[in-house]
């Protein structure tokens, strides 16, 4: 069979394939690997099978010919179908498989008795199969891996993970082809190296699809925004735009949010209840199905959801998306937007609903950068000692490995092309003994040599590994069932212990009652009351992305004639009338005082991530020239310090305390980075397999494994102060939770900038958001709302 046959099947579903798409069919039968970038819904889908399916019919049954790599398993189940109907729609005898952590055992004996063309699965099960000589013996006539959104791995361990496992595929099937997807990507060349290899075909889709982009706006907003307050007042609004489309989605940016806004929707629901549903990912997988079928069949009116529905297969009856809050990212509008019109040639929309005024900037920003083609850069990770570790590990139950051959493996890599001898040795110290100071501890001890070869010899090693294999490590999750049966899903443990029996929350969109907690289960009752608590979960709050902080910073600047502007225009003339307006050409700081005390101001719009390293690190210098004590507040926008003294520096003294020379250092010393780096290496044992999550039916607490962890961390602290883990988890906390590069290249900007330090008598827009936010740590949430509100109203009459 050739690629006319794939013409054909495009012909019987009533149109003919792109340009793009031809390239791919013409590339993957030239034996190329590559990397396809094209928009949602463009048909990547029939691009990237359609080599396969021109030689399916030369296939014979069972021999195992493509690999589908798909990023989330909840996806698993629609590619399958969407592949096998193509194949069926051919008149091809073969079977698309599939191997994910939902697949039954019924299916997974299947396709152990009968092997299939193609199998989907995830990379962590992909790993697992690699962790069985028996299943590596599929893979020998293996023609292709096909990644399927690959901009959701890149730049995460997920990522180097798959890279780890496709380097062992090339060593078992020398000619596999390798091909990827990705809808938003900024460095497309890269991703396809880091992918492929230097010798990868690159095709992007030429037609750029259409995306309206647009937001619910008031008549007019309050000239002193504080974060959360503005979104729910658009209500009506927003029920009106869901209820005027065949089927919407309603996207927040975490689950917490999900939760207010669905049930502030069934509060004013007119149809029937059945068809509004709400979908994030601590909610029962079998709930989240649900919810996913009646989607594509139509039946939900509306779904409130959060980033679990980012991706999927086409569901065709959405046409209207709403987001509720800022982006924060181009990609992430551009992947949300292109959820409704989900099929070549239509076009996408998406309408923001601004939780607080300045939000308005980050949407018309978007807008910006999407007509101008702009989306951010995936940035790979390199040398995850933890993950290096863990996949060792799985070749050493996969028939075992020599050093030498493990070693030129792993570098054809792009994450650890430049790993040394030395350190490919001490991650070996690791899975052998965990290090030269733990050797005498048996548990430790989980790869043996025997010969050259380094291999498992222990079953319960073995057990153990595969229950842990993976880099999405556990958060301390509590699962939450009602009393008489029926599970609703995962809370964060932390959330739950600070409950009393007979305390009221929010959750899967019901206002539950807490009966009692009982071997890490929260049993619950529906509750009469509708109030209640919301559960936080961590990783909550993304920072603004570089390149939409800039697009904000250049609307300041150039005040152009859009909608969002003008509604903000008020509260940027406050803004220049007590202060300046933050630019992209300078520094805006502000020094003032109110009754709390005085305040430090100071805007570079580095994000969230990086703020949180400036803060600590500029109050640390003050002191240096102040002895004081300082409590500080970050925004996406700035930081704000506190103090019960006066702020006495000018602008070029503020500059030297915004150095970036001894950054690190200073880092350091202004944080308790120890301890910070204590909670983050145990994620780092978890992946690596020195410390575990526990087996099925005996997981352990959060509290359980940072104890343990914790342990461990400072024995090593103490006795192997240089073992490789405690390094990687001190990186990670610069890198992931200081964003510590971004961090620098502000500083160095700032450097290179004026500095324009006003004195405002009173609060400016920009300082208010921050004082604001200042006092949520200090009140109830209501004592809160009403404290800002009252103040903000108190601006507004002085403004």
């Amino acid at each position: 069979m050739d690629a006319s046959a794939i013409e054909n099947l495009f012909a019987k579903r009533g149109y003919a394939p792109a340009d793009f798409q031809r390239q791919c069919w013409s590339a993957y039968l030239s034996g190329r690997s590559g990397l396809l970038h094209a928009p949602t819904g463009s048909g990547k889908t029939l691009a990237l099978w359609g080599g396969p399916l021109a030689l399916a019919a030369r296939t014979a049954r069972g021999a195992l010919k493509v690999l589908w790599i798909t990023p989330l398993r909840a996806l698993a189940g629609d590619t399958q179908k969407h592949l096998q109907s193509a194949l069926d729609e051919l008149g091809i005898d073969l079977r698309v498989a599939r191997r994910t952590a939902d697949a039954g055992a019924a299916e997974r004996a299947r396709f152990k008795r009968e092997g299939s063309f193609a199998l989907v699965t995830t990379p962590e099960s992909l790993s697992l199969l690699l962790s069985y000589a028996d299943e590596q013996a599929r893979f020998h006539a293996l023609d292709a891996v096909i990644v399927d959104e690959w901009h959701e791995l890149l730049g995460s361990k997920r990522g180097v993970q798959l890279e780890l496992c496709l380097a062992r595929l090339k060593c078992l099937a020398p000619n596999l082809k390798i091909w990827g997807s990705s809808a938003t990507l900024g460095n497309v060349d890269q991703a396809a190296q880091v992918l492929v290899g230097n010798d990868a075909a690159v095709v992007t889709a030429a037609q750029h699809k259409r995306i309206v982009i647009e937001s619910l706006r008031p008549s007019s907003i309050e000239r002193f925004p504080w974060a959360g307050h503005l979104g729910l007042k658009q209500l009506p609004r927003v029920l009106e735009r869901v209820l005027a489309a065949r089927n919407a989605l309603v996207f927040a940016n975490t689950r917490s949010q999900a939760e207010l806004w669905f049930e502030a929707l069934s509060a004013v629901w007119p149809l029937d209840t059945e068809s509004l549903a709400l979908h994030h990912g601590s909610l029962d997988r079998d709930a989240r199905s649900d919810v996913e079928n009646a989607l594509r069949e139509g039946r939900a009116r509306c779904v409130v959801a959060t980033s679990t529905l980012d991706l999927g297969v086409d569901f065709p009856a959405v046409d209207a998306v709403i987001q509720i809050g800022s982006p924060k990212g181009i990609g992430r509008v551009t992947q949300r937007a292109g959820r409704s019109g989900h099929r070549p040639g239509e076009r996408s929309s998406i309408a923001f609903v601004a939780t607080q005024a300045l939000e308005f900037l980050e949407i018309a920003a978007a807008r910006r950068a999407v007509v101008g083609g702009e989306v951010e850069a995936r940035i790979p990770k390199r040398l995850c000692i933890d993950v290096l570790a863990q996949h060792l590990v799985t070749l050493a139950l996969g028939g075992g490995f020599t050093r030498d051959q493990a070693l030129a493996e792993v570098r054809t890599t792009h994450a650890y092309t430049d790993v040394s001898d030395a350190l490919f040795d001490r991650v070996l110290d690791v899975i052998v003994h965990g290090g030269d100071k733990l050797s005498q501890y048996p548990d430790f001890q989980r790869v043996v040599r025997d010969g050259d070869r380094f291999v498992v010899s222990a079953p319960s090693i073995a057990r153990r590994h595969r229950w842990s294999i993976g880099t999405i490590v556990a958060d301390g999750q509590m699962q939450v069932r009602f009393v008489a049966g029926g599970v609703l899903g995962h809370v964060e443990e932390g959330f739950i212990s600070r409950l009393a029996p007979g305390a009221r929350f929010l959750f899967a969109g019901r206002t539950l009652e807490l009966v009692r907690v009982r071997d890490m289960v929260a049993q619950v009752k529906v509750a009469g009351a509708r109030a209640g608590a919301v559960p936080q979960w961590m990783g909550g709050k993304m920072p603004l992305s570089s390149q939409l902080a800039s697009g904000v910073l250049a609307l300041i600047d150039q005040r152009p004639n859009d909608p969002e502007v003008d509604l903000v225009a008020p509260l940027l003339h406050v803004q220049a009338e007590r202060s300046a307006l933050p630019s992209q050409h300078h520094l805006l700081a502000e020094k003032l005082r109110t009754r709390d005390g005085h305040h430090l101001g100071v805007f570079p719009f580095a994000g969230r991530h990086a703020h949180e390293g400036l803060a600590p690190l500029l109050a640390y210098r003050l002191k240096s020239i102040a002895k004081s004590s300082y409590s500080f507040t970050v925004n996406d926008y700035g930081v704000l310090l506190s103090s019960r003294h006066r702020f006495e520096l000018d602008a070029e003294k503020l500059r030297t305390l915004l150095s970036p020379d001894r950054l690190i250092e200073d880092i350091e010393r202004s944080i308790n980075l120890a301890e910070m780096a204590k909670r983050q290496f145990r994620d780092v044992a978890q992946i690596a397999g020195l410390t575990h999550a526990g087996t099925p039916g005996k997981s352990r607490t959060l509290r359980q494994l940072q104890a343990s962890s914790g342990l461990l961390f400072d024995v090593l602290a103490e006795h192997d102060p240089d073992h490789v883990l405690l390094a990687q988890a001190t990186q990670e906390v610069l890198d992931d939770w200081l964003d510590i590069d971004r961090l620098r290249v502000a500083l160095e900007r700032i450097q290179r900038q004026p500095i324009i330090l006003t004195t405002p008598t009173q609060l400016t827009p920009f300082s208010f958001a921050l004082w604001a936010e200042r006092l949520r740590g200090s009140l109830s949430h209501e004592d809160w709302q009403t404290r800002v509100r009252a103040a903000a109203i108190e601006m507004e009459q002085r403004a």
